[in-house]
C-alpha cells in the first residue's frame, strides 16, 4: 500500500465545509454536479423500489434487461453491438467496473500506460493490482491539452499489458483526436496490447469536437474493454451503476472478478438505469452546452492566468507551478484568500500533474463562479499572475 496514494478531495472538502468567512466557499474541489437528472431518473427509481427484484441477489452480473440497453447505447455510438449475456456485465458504478478489468488483466509487475495528468482512482486501481502505471504526458499547445505522441510510444515497453485511457480524460479535459486514436489503436495491434477505454465523459466534448470512439478503428473490439458509467454523462451519481463491454473471453473474467469483489449490482437503482438509457438523449447536450458555458467563464474571467482550456469534462486544471506555488500550497491559499475550495493535482500523474490545482464546474453556476475573478483579486496568486 506504500504506493497507494489519497487524492485530497476528502480533506480539501472537509476543510471547505468548516472554514470561517464572510462569504460561503465556492465548491470547486469535488466532482459532485448541480446539472439536472434525466427526466426518467428519480420515477423509476420510486416505482421500482417495492418490486421483487429491486432486493434481490440475482442476476450477479446485472439485469438482462439493463445489459441489452448497454449494448443498444453502445451499438448505436460505435457501430458495433456486444452480446448482453455474454459480453457485458453490470458493476456497482464505473470505478468497481474499472477495477475488475484491471485485476482481471494486470498481473503483478505489468505496466500499465496512462496519461499524466489521470485521475488518481485511476493511477491507484493499477497499483492496488500490482501493476506499474507508466505516464505519456499530455502537453499545451495553444493553450490547450495535446497528447504527446512520441512520449507515448517510448512509454510501451516489454512488460506493457494495456493502455487505460479517458477522452476527454478526467481531470484536464485533454481530448484524443483521430490521429491520437489510430497511434494508441496501431500500438495495441503491433504490441498485442489491451485498450481499457473509460467511456464515463466520451459525449461531454466542447467546441463542437467530433465524437471519436477506439471501436471506430479495425481489430480493436476484440482488444478492448470499455468500462462505462450513468455517473457524468447522465450526472446519476449515487445510482452507482456502470457496465464493462468486451469480448466473451475478457467479460467472463471480469465477471468472475466482479462477482467476488460486490456479488450484485446496486439493485434499487438498475431499473432507473434501463429507463435512462433507452430515453431521450438530448439532456446530455443541454449539459454540454452548460458546461461550455461555464468553462469559458472561467477562463475569460481570469485572463492571463495560465489555465489550460479543457475540450471538454467537468473541471479544468491551473498551473500553480509557473505561480511559483506547490499545489498544496496553493489549495490552501485559495481557500484562506478567496473562499475558494480547489483540490491539488499531486498524485494525479507525474512530472505535469505535480504543477496543477483542479477547478472543478459541475457543482457551481454561472452566477457564483463569476465571482472568482473578485475572489481572487487580492490574493498572493493574483500577485504572481500580475508579475
Amino acid at each position: 500500500m506504500e504506493s497507494v496514494r489519497g487524492f485530497g478531495i476528502d480533506r480539501v472538502a472537509a476543510a471547505a465545509e468548516t472554514a470561517a468567512g464572510d462569504r460561503p466557499v465556492l465548491r470547486l474541489e469535488n466532482l459532485d454536479t448541480d446539472l439536472p437528472l434525466p427526466p426518467e431518473a428519480v420515477p423509476e427509481t420510486i416505482g421500482g423500489l417495492t418490486t421483487p427484484r429491486a432486493n434481490s441477489w440475482l442476476p450477479f452480473t446485472g439485469d438482462v434487461e439493463l445489459r441489452a440497453a448497454v449494448s443498444d447505447f453502445t451499438a448505436a455510438r460505435t457501430g458495433h453491438r456486444y452480446d448482453p449475456e455474454r459480453e457485458i456485465v453490470i458493476t456497482s458504478g464505473g470505478m468497481e467496473g474499472l477495477l475488475d478489468v484491471v485485476l482481471a488483466v494486470v498481473d503483478p509487475d505489468d505496466e500499465v500506460v496512462v496519461t499524466d495528468p489521470t485521475y488518481a482512482g485511476i493511477v491507484n486501481r493499477v497499483r492496488l493490482a500490482g501493476g506499474v502505471p507508466r505516464f505519456a504526458p499530455f502537453r499545451i499547445e495553444n493553450g490547450e491539452w495535446r497528447l504527446d505522441r512520441d512520449a507515448l510510444v517510448a512509454a510501451v515497453g516489454e512488460r506493457t499489458t494495456a493502455f487505460l485511457l479517458m477522452s476527454p480524460s478526467m481531470p484536464s479535459g485533454g481530448w484524443l483526436d483521430q490521429g491520437d486514436w489510430q497511434l494508441v489503436c496501431d500500438l495495441c495491434r503491433d504490441r498485442d496490447l489491451v485498450l481499457i477505454y473509460d467511456a464515463a465523459m466520451e459525449r461531454l466534448l466542447f467546441d463542437r469536437r467530433p465524437f471519436i470512439h477506439p471501436l471506430q478503428f479495425e481489430g480493436m473490439s476484440e482488444r478492448t474493454l470499455i468500462v462505462g458509467s450513468m455517473s457524468k454523462e447522465h450526472r446519476m451519481i449515487g445510482w452507482r451503476v456502470g457496465w464493462v463491454c468486451g469480448p466473451p473471453s475478457s467479460a467472463d473474467d471480469v465477471g468472475w472478478v466482479h462477482i467476488y469483489n460486490t456479488t450484485t449490482p446496486t439493485a434499487i437503482a438498475r431499473s432507473a438505469a434501463t429507463a435512462v438509457l433507452r430515453g431521450d438523449q438530448g439532456h446530455v447536450q443541454q449539459c454540454v452546452q452548460e458546461l461550455q458555458r461555464r468553462r469559458d467563464c472561467i477562463i475569460e474571467g481570469l485572463p492571463g492566468w495560465p489555465f489550460a482550456r479543457p475540450a471538454g469534462g467537468w473541471s479544468l486544471l491551473l498551473d500553480v507551478a509557473a505561480l511559483g506555488f506547490s499545489p498544496e500550497q496553493a489549495s490552501r491559499l485559495l481557500l484562506e484568500q478567496s473562499a475558494v475550495a480547489a483540490t491539488s493535482m499531486t498524485g494525479w500523474g507525474d512530472a505535469i500533474a505535480s504543477r496543477q490545482v483542479r477547478f472543478v464546474f459541475s457543482a457551481e453556476p454561472l452566477a457564483r463562479l463569476r465571482s472568482l475573478p473578485q475572489r481572487l483579486s487580492n490574493t498572493r496568486l493574483a500577485r504572481a499572475v500580475a508579475g
